[in-house]
């Protein structure tokens, strides 16, 4: 059912717990076709019947996702596209409407839009030594794929904006305590809290368990729905500015950027 998906690594478990694992190593970095692949899974979740919990991971023990791709990046410098914000719509909208609960297992470090991927499920446990971090602003960039909506709701606005507009990271431990995350253990601890949950919310009521997700995802939908347009644009127009083609190159090169605020 799931043989089609190259960077997707799908494994069935016991009592019908699916576990997604984001499989671009070192790093996990969300890559052209890790972006297509991850909304077309989450729709045909809806349709599996055998599943009924989803574990969301990364690859080896480095990172859950470490976000953006600078190679793919820097080709969208030099040739913008705005079908590519679209589907980051998609991938919001898809991650969003999945009928059965997500749990983020947080290995590594959660970068961008890996943190927006983490924060868009239902539960987040996080090894508690690893960082989480939106750090758009760092590469000249807008955090309109999911980070501007996301973390106000989860911490409140002024601390949001603290991290958004710095692009400063927290640790696992960090995180739990202000609330963005549901929980940061040790690393030898976390499988056996993830499957634990995972194992306890697929032998209850399903459909019960399913509406209530429905349910208290209406209103985030909502906001996303007036919003995320909106936000994908902006980050579009942060892709044409100098500054954004500074910090990418200085990546690539392995320097630090020299930012001119055009």
């Amino acid at each position: 059912m799931y043989d089609r998906f190259k960077q997707l690594r799908i494994e069935r478990r016991a009592g019908g717990v699916l576990v997604v694992t984001i499989d671009n190593p070192p790093t996990n970095a969300i890559t052209a076709d890790i972006h297509h692949e991850l909304p077309q899974l989450f729709q045909q979740v809806n349709w599996d019947d055998e599943t009924r919990v989803i574990v969301l991971t990364g690859a080896g023990t480095r990172a859950f996702s470490a976000g953006g791709d600078f190679n793919t990046l820097k080709r969208g410098i030099e040739k913008p596209d705005p079908q590519s914000f679209l589907e980051g719509k998609d991938l919001l909208y898809a991650l969003l409407n999945v009928q059965k609960p997500i749990i983020a297992r947080v290995n590594g470090h959660a970068i961008g839009l890996g943190a927006t991927l983490a924060l868009g499920c239902d539960l987040v446990y996080m090894v508690e030594t690893a960082k989480i971090a939106d750090p758009h602003v760092k590469i000249g960039f807008v955090a309109g794929d999911g980070g501007a909506l996301l973390w106000p709701l989860l911490i409140g606005y002024s601390r949001a904006k603290e991290f958004l507009l710095t692009g400063d990271h927290l640790t696992g431990e960090d995180a739990a305590r202000i609330g963005l995350i549901n929980r940061a253990v040790a690393a030898e601890q976390l499988d056996e809290v993830v499957f634990a949950m995972a194992n306890r919310l697929s032998s209850g009521a399903t459909k019960a368990i399913n509406w209530t997700k429905t349910a208290v995802n209406m209103l985030l939908r909502r906001q996303m729905e007036g919003l995320v347009e909106a936000h994908l644009a902006v980050e579009f127009m942060s892709l044409l500015t100098q500054d954004h083609r500074e910090a990418v190159d200085a990546a690539l090169e392995k320097r630090e950027p020299k930012f001119v605020g055009r």
